[in-house]
């Protein structure tokens, strides 16, 4: 990946940082981009030369236009853009507020879309865009109902972006990780018996590392994967072969 800008979405933690430090030993210029400018500017001195942080908010059309422009501007073109940035606010359907649902949309699925639409519009060479989606992209989890809805609209994005985005020989790829050991899930072990169900229905009977799904991401960016464009890669240890822990009755075990 000599001489190719790489920009990292979500890049100061977890599957995004895991994905710069792929991606920045393969040659490539990294720009990590987040929320948290202080983190992305971290690990952009951690990487050394030919990386760079930038602050983006997925959330704010502007903050992403800005961002795009910016590593046009500094770096002549973008040839690699991988999208890491993700929340989940649970509740039952009945109990979710508005706000854990559109807060859960507006950074899983919208942020999506104005990576990718302004992704679009810089990669005049064309290139590569792969998006995290995840296995609740097509597998229901009680509790879930927003990042469900949300990853789901991922996999349909990222199928829909590939047909407008190949005239001009921009790929797009999507990987849908199962249970990864990162920041975002954090909190599954503080439920007790929750994590041992995650496993118990992976047949591979382990959690992933998130450099394992940077090897993913690398190989979606690559010449390798010159023809592929439109595809979800499962890359959750089978997972998706099974059924998602019901969240709502681990929890509902904790009650008093």
């Amino acid at each position: 990946m000599d001489g190719t800008t790489a920009i990292v979405v979500g890049g100061a933690s977890g599957i995004g940082w895991a994905t710069c430090r792929k991606l920045h030993s393969l040659g490539a210029r990294v720009v990590v981009a987040d929320v948290n400018t202080d983190a992305a500017r971290q690990r952009a001195d951690e990487l050394g030369d030919r990386a760079a942080a930038r602050h983006v908010d997925v959330r704010n059309e502007d903050s992403v236009e800005r961002l795009f422009d910016e590593v046009t501007d500094d770096f002549g073109g973008v040839g690699t853009v991988v999208d890491c940035a993700g929340l989940s606010v649970p509740g039952a359907v009945t109990e979710l507020s508005l706000e854990g649902w559109r807060t859960t949309l507006d950074v899983c699925l919208t942020g999506a879309f104005l990576v990718v639409k302004h992704a679009g519009r810089h990669m005049v060479d064309g290139g590569s865009i792969t998006l995290i989606a995840s296995l609740n992209g097509r597998q229901p989890g009680t509790g879930m109902s927003a990042y469900c809805s949300a990853k789901a609209g991922v996999l349909m994005l990222t199928e829909v972006a590939a047909l407008e985005l190949a005239p001009g020989r921009i790929r797009v790829n999507a990987i849908s990780p199962g249970l990864v050991d990162t920041p975002l899930v954090a909190g599954v072990s503080l439920v007790p018996g929750l994590t041992e169900d995650y496993l118990e229905n992976t047949p591979l009977g382990r959690s992933g590392r998130p450099e394992e799904i940077a090897e993913v991401v690398a190989f979606l960016a690559s010449d390798a994967a010159a023809w592929m464009t439109g595809a979800n890669i499962d890359v959750n240890g089978g997972a998706h072969t099974r059924r998602y822990p019901d969240l709502l009755a681990h929890l509902a075990a904790l009650a008093p």
